[in-house]
């Protein structure tokens, strides 16, 4: 071991200036991260990879002499690292797109509608239905995209209030976030958290059956709180007509390829099997009942490709390539020791002595940096994900407890940050532009953001407990105990 780690030190990757200018493309990154989200409030995430790819070209200039080649081979071990999440999210990304043009909301407004639900009611049945919505797709800001417009003008004409049910409507894309097999964030989750007692990495199927606990119980506190609070509004006329001009009974059928994929992630603990049987069936599912049309799935217009199939690649390529950015930033920090120095001074702090101080090490962490990245969790999670995996490797916690609470603080309640969170700021921006409503302010909407408070403190009574807590067994088997 420790011949090991002197040939580790030989090779370390070293910088004029100390070890400390490893974390220049970082900083970079996270310049570009506040100027585009925070600042100029443009959501690409393209744009941030651009950000952390000019990080790393000026990173490269303070390298010692002789330690160029080794910069860029730190980069290329770090991106390796994240072609399978990758190759994932893309394959994924069909499956979302398929979900979307089957346009799955117009379902829940007829339910909403047939039930002639209103006030506080209407704005937790918004909370359960986007979260079913979220879970289906996997993407949370284009959940928030897609039912914003529905919901929340119908819900305020049905005396809902404003505030709460946008708080719904973001509370319910992060459950999705947070809990879907198919989210970017449970892949990344997953992806970073290695076993050590086996080759490989968490697989997602078994992150998502143990972390629904956690998302069941703070989404069921959160529904009975958006129903208590969420009425009171003055409401108006048009409510009802609103609903119905955006209903279709018909698209309820689209949850059965959802239901099967789900079922299929969680018992064959195979992700790439469920999506395969999720995108047939919805297919399938999809032009026989008239919802999607053959053009849908695979087209040409105006000489371009379309259908859910190219637009789902297309549509993912940007995360993907900001995945493989951070990743080569985080390749840079390995490469340089920072990883090393960040866990053991963890671990050789009072923190470090107990199992449930690693913990809360790792609950810090993960949402110091998702606060510091200004609730980008997937850029969060790739960054602070790699400490996670040293952290809880050597206090033998299971690849799926890392996974789960590193998903789970980072959507809890660093994301109801009023002026440090990207899900209030497009919260806030949806608000505007109707007549029945003035815009929310983004105190407003971070203060009704029930889902992520509840995150938070159902997980933080799990690390306090031990409730759920998982270690490692002698061949990579959860174990309640060690």
């Amino acid at each position: 071991m420790d011949e090991q780690r002197r040939t580790e030190q030989k090779e370390r990757l070293e910088f004029r200036g100390g070890w400390g200018m490893s974390f220049l493309p970082a900083v970079i990154f996270l310049f570009f991260c506040v100027l585009y989200f925070v600042i100029f409030k443009a959501f690409e995430m393209y744009a941030l990879a651009m950000g952390a790819f000019v990080g790393l070209l000026a990173g490269g200039l303070f390298v010692k002499k002789g330690h160029y080649d080794r910069f860029w081979d730190a980069v290329h071990k770090g991106a390796d690292e994240a072609v399978p999440i990758g190759i994932l999210l893309l394959i994924i990304g069909m499956f979302a797109e398929m979900i979307k043009t089957a346009n799955l909301s117009s379902g829940f407004v007829w339910l909403a509608d047939s039930f002639h639900v209103k006030g506080g009611l209407f704005t937790a049945f918004t909370f359960f239905a986007v979260c079913v919505i979220a879970t289906a797709t996997g993407s949370s800001l284009g959940t928030m995209f897609t039912c914003f417009p529905i919901f929340y003008p119908a819900g305020i004409l049905l005396g809902s209030s404003a505030p709460v049910l946008a708080g719904a409507i973001v509370g319910g894309a992060i459950f999705g976030d947070n809990l879907a097999p198919i989210s970017d964030t449970t892949i990344i989750s997953a992806g970073t958290q290695e076993y050590t007692k086996k080759p490989g990495t968490a697989d997602v199927g078994g992150c998502v059956a143990t972390r629904l606990k956690y998302s069941l119980t703070a989404g069921s506190i959160s529904f009975v709180l958006f129903w208590v609070f969420g009425g009171g509004g003055t409401g108006g006329n048009g409510g009802e007509k609103l609903l119905a001009e955006n209903m279709d009974p018909s698209t309820l059928i689209m949850l059965i390829p959802v239901v099967v994929m789900l079922a299929v992630a969680v018992k064959s603990r195979n992700i790439y099997k469920a999506i395969t049987v999720g995108l047939v069936l919805g297919s399938v599912l999809g032009v026989a009942s008239g919802i999607l049309k053959l053009s849908d799935i695979l087209s040409i217009s105006d000489g371009a490709p379309a259908g859910f199939l190219t637009s789902g690649i297309s549509g993912m390529m940007a995360t993907v390539v900001l995945v493989l950015s951070v990743y080569g930033i985080m390749g840079v920090l390995t490469a340089a020791g920072v990883m090393d120095r960040i866990a053991d001074g963890i671990l050789r702090s009072r923190l470090g002595k107990t199992v449930r101080g690693a913990e809360i090490a790792m609950m810090l962490g993960i949402s110091l940096t998702t606060l510091i990245f200004g609730g980008v969790t997937s850029a969060s999670m790739a960054t602070f994900g790699k400490i996670q995996n040293e952290i809880g490797k050597r206090v033998g916690l299971h690849p799926y407890r890392r996974a789960n609470l590193l998903d789970g603080f980072a959507n809890a309640i660093v994301l109801v940050m009023p002026f440090l969170s990207v899900f209030v700021f497009i919260g806030t921006s949806l608000t505007e532009g109707y007549d029945m409503a003035e815009p929310l302010t983004v105190t407003q909407v971070g203060g009704s953001m029930f889902y992520s408070m509840m995150l938070f403190l159902v997980l933080l009574f799990s690390v306090v407990t031990g409730w759920g807590r998982q270690y490692e067994g002698e061949n990579g088997e959860p174990l309640n105990r060690k």
